[in-house]
């Protein structure tokens, strides 16, 4: 081989490797975006948006429906929690248990992290204003409220609800985007969902009793303590089966099929609870990330083989 060749193939060499720093470092960036945002958690409130699709269309939506509820989705939840990280900033680096997320830790900053959200709320606007024109008028006041809750437990211990209402408004959204129109279905299903997430955070927020103490925010574990915390928790847990139970008694699609999954809702909600006590709260995260990831997708699931192969 030549000098030249030699040389060459060096160059290409570095060249190919130079390549390969390059993609791993955006790898290594999407994953920490990725990270900032919880972006795993978007499976709590994405089925129920499509079960809210699904009941509204009595079937399945087009396709341009689904893909667009989609990036409205993604758009709406990590605009959320980028402003909630953001505004959050100062308290996470003081937590002990928060400060190793990407904003405390360093590994991006805060013109990032602003620049996320604009993005994420513009897209989301931008595919409300693809749906119809009822999704595009309201999306600018579901920014307002998704944004409040990151406000919100400076001055209210009933941040809890707000997150819940903010996640209830998904199936409602989705319906809207569908049918153009309101109705009872996906008010109960966003009720329900208002309920659940209000239920889990404040199982979450235990972690943060001592926390919330000494830097003077407000939340219902707090206020209540823990034994109380956890009844409030199951009551609210209760109440969901019920409002569920309202979707199925409300919409012309469900049958027996949907009645099993609210029936393994009830017991994965059970086994939920089974898994904390007063006296034990180390199973929180099976319990928030785990437990509530099956109820949402299996019932999504068990909805949609309802409506699409028995209807």
């Amino acid at each position: 081989m030549s000098t030249s060749d030699l040389t060459t193939e060096i160059k290409n060499i570095l060249k190919d490797f130079q390549a390969r720093e390059l993609l791993q470092q955006l790898c290594n960036q999407g994953k920490v975006y990725l990270e900032l945002v919880k972006f795993s958690h978007t499976i709590f409130a994405l089925p129920f948006a499509f079960m809210g699709a699904l009941l509204a269309a009595g079937g399945m939506p087009t396709a341009s429906q689904l893909f667009w509820i989609l990036i409205a989705m993604v758009g709406a939840r990590t605009g959320a929690m980028s402003c909630n990280r953001l505004l959050d900033f100062k308290i996470d680096s003081q937590n002990p248990r928060t400060k190793d997320r990407p904003l405390p830790a360093g590994q991006v900053n805060v013109w990032q992290v602003s620049l996320l959200i604009l993005i994420s709320y513009g897209l989301f606007i931008f595919a409300a204003s693809r749906l119809n024109h009822i999704c595009f008028i309201l999306s600018p006041y579901v920014v307002i409220i998704l944004s409040l809750y990151s406000l919100a437990k400076r001055f209210t211990s009933y941040t809890h609800y707000i997150l819940g209402f903010s996640l209830g408004m998904s199936p409602i959204g989705a319906w809207l985007a569908v049918s153009g129109s309101l109705s009872w279905p996906p008010v109960f299903l966003g009720l329900a969902v208002l309920c659940w997430v209000s239920g889990f955070d404040l199982l979450y927020a235990l972690q943060d009793i001592e926390f919330d103490r000494k830097t003077g925010l407000f939340s219902l574990p707090l206020k209540l303590g823990i034994p109380a915390t956890l009844t409030l928790a199951k009551r609210l847990h209760l109440i969901i089966l019920g409002l569920l139970f309202l979707v199925f008694l409300a919409s012309p699609f469900l049958g027996w099929l949907y009645l099993l999954g609210l029936f393994m809702a009830a017991i994965l909600l059970h086994y939920e609870h089974q898994l904390i006590s007063a006296d034990d709260l180390s199973k929180i995260d099976a319990a928030f990330f785990t437990i509530n990831g099956y109820l949402s997708v299996s019932l999504f699931l068990i909805t949609a083989l309802d409506v699409l192969l028995l209807h």
